[in-house]
């Protein structure tokens, strides 16, 4: 009997590219989502190890690229899914490219997958167009400087600031202008880059201070940088803002403020937990089986969570709101209701929040409405405002607990020395609890960070606790905060109350 072949794994060598973890490939993706071993570099960008499953291993690359191949080729043959993740580009690093001829002279399966060059992608970031023809040399090991000085177009230099006065004077010495343009870009594609502007003549001091690894861009396409710089021009760019949200809850407002160059730093101020008793849920649930409710009427997406995992519990779905009309207090808790599958009949058209539900909500019509009872899961800490607008419409209201808010556990010393001194350019609050839950957990903003708050009852409370409301958006969502938050910024950068956002510097070159 033949014996069953040994089942083996594989080694991919994969490409994080160069910072912004947006940039990843969808197969750079969907690698670290499946690997059981991820063996990365100290450089690799830290947003990218969060696309690796939860069960991975992560643990960094040690020793030569000998001992590293061997490492890799031991944890495939055991039949794990490797994968060796590097910053930029995998086969550009001379050092992983050892890797790759070590592995590939033994038996093991191995991938390479591309990262984005970092030589193209930090010049496209600072708004210099490279065109069709340029360069890449890392300046950092041997230069054939004669021969890179004649190459037509841009030169683009892997470099830290210890090479920029030699790249400078052996480029000129070699026949290129003193005067040429040069764009030097640390932290590129980051919301942390920055890109000084200069000429050759002034390189080493104007950029010499710059720290870590540069990307250094020389040639005439520099100088139409200013017209061109789309990534730091962006109206919170460099800001840090504080969103008083899990990770989990400000993905949207998260991604909004990358979009406008802010990072956001997510604090969670409140835990969701179940009711203390169960009982009133379950006969709420039991009562959406039997027909009794007319409506459900959602005022969070917490309160959409607590009623499914309810479902889940009693082996129920999507299926059970058959007959039920749903309600849904804005848009956010509505697209939470459709990720489920179920179309909500009301959302407000115009403010969203509990008055704007009751303006829109129909009263009880004895001839229409088969039954009078809504059914309103919701936090142990709401107010009355909506029970109270739908009995007035002449509706029978059960009013159930559907989750209880606790304050959540202050956050690290460094995050509450940083929101009492004004570390942050702003916080974004989307309800009375984040204001009462940060202040009681953190203390209270400093004055000079911009306080946004997503509607009126929000923005109320903040005043009542002594902060200077600067934005409220038309709109009561967290994605229209954050805009309005870029709009103010921008609006008070024209009246000359902030600082442009962060340029470049542009010398005056001598005529």
């Amino acid at each position: 009997m033949t014996p069953a072949r040994k089942t083996t794994g594989r080694v991919a060598f994969v490409g994080s590219g160069p910072g912004d973890a947006g940039l990843l490939t969808v197969r750079a993706q969907e690698l670290l989502a499946k690997a059981d071993l991820v063996v990365t570099d100290p450089d690799v960008p830290s947003g990218v190890l969060t696309y690796a499953g939860s069960e991975a291993e992560v643990r960094p690359a040690v020793g030569e690229p000998g001992d590293v191949a061997k490492d890799l080729t031991s944890e495939a043959e055991a039949g794990r899914l490797v994968l060796r993740l590097t910053a930029g580009d995998p086969l550009t690093q001379s050092a992983v490219v050892s890797e790759v001829h070590a592995v590939a002279r033994t038996n093991a399966v191995y991938d390479v997958v591309p990262g984005v060059s970092p030589a193209a992608a930090v010049p496209a970031y600072a708004g210099v167009a490279l065109g069709g023809q340029h360069t890449e040399v890392d300046v950092r090991g041997e230069v054939d400087w004669a021969g890179l000085a004649a190459t037509p177009g841009p030169v683009v230099l892997h470099a830290t600031s210890s090479h920029l006065a030699e790249a400078a004077s052996a480029l000129v010495e070699h026949g290129l202008s003193a005067q040429t343009p040069v764009a030097v870009t640390s932290n590129g594609t980051s919301n942390t880059q920055r890109t000084v502007e200069t000429t050759l003549s002034s390189l080493a001091s104007d950029a010499g201070e710059v720290a870590g690894p540069l990307m250094v861009t020389v040639g005439e396409a520099v100088g139409d940088r200013q017209k061109l710089s789309w990534w730091e021009s962006r109206a919170l760019y460099g800001w840090n803002v504080l969103v008083p949200r899990t990770k989990e809850q400000a993905g949207d407002m998260a991604e909004r403020l990358r979009s406008h160059g802010a990072s956001s730093h997510e604090v969670p101020t409140i835990s969701v937990e179940p009711p203390r008793s169960p009982a009133q849920m379950e006969r709420a649930v039991k009562g959406l089986v039997d027909g009794r409710y007319q409506w459900i009427v959602f005022t969070s997406t917490n309160a959409v969570r607590a009623v499914l995992e309810k479902f889940a519990e009693f082996g129920l779905d999507a299926r059970a709101f058959s007959g039920v009309k749903i309600a849904c207090v804005g848009e956010a808790t509505a697209e939470k209701v459709r990720s489920f599958g179920i179309y909500p009949e009301l959302v407000p058209s115009g403010e969203q929040s509990s008055e704007g539900l009751l303006e829109e909500f129909p009263p009880y019509d004895e001839v229409l409405d088969p039954v009078d009872r809504v059914l309103l899961p919701r936090a142990d800490i709401a107010t009355e405002t909506l029970s109270a607008g739908l009995k007035e419409r002449g509706w029978e209201i059960d009013d159930v607990t559907a989750y209880r808010t606790v304050r959540a556990a202050p956050p690290p010393a460094e995050t509450r020395e940083m929101i009492k001194t004004g570390g942050f350019d702003a916080v974004c609050f989307t309800s009375s609890s984040t204001v009462r839950n940060l202040v009681g957990i953190a203390g209270k903003p400093h004055a000079r960070t911009l306080v946004a708050c997503i509607g009126p009852k929000t923005a109320e409370t903040a005043t009542e606790f002594g902060l200077r409301v600067d934005v409220r958006p038309e709109q009561p969502n967290a994605v229209e905060l954050v805009d309005a938050l870029a709009e103010h910024a921008a609006k008070l950068r024209a009246e000359g109350a902030l600082p442009p956002p962060r340029k470049a510097k542009r010398t005056r070159r001598s005529s």
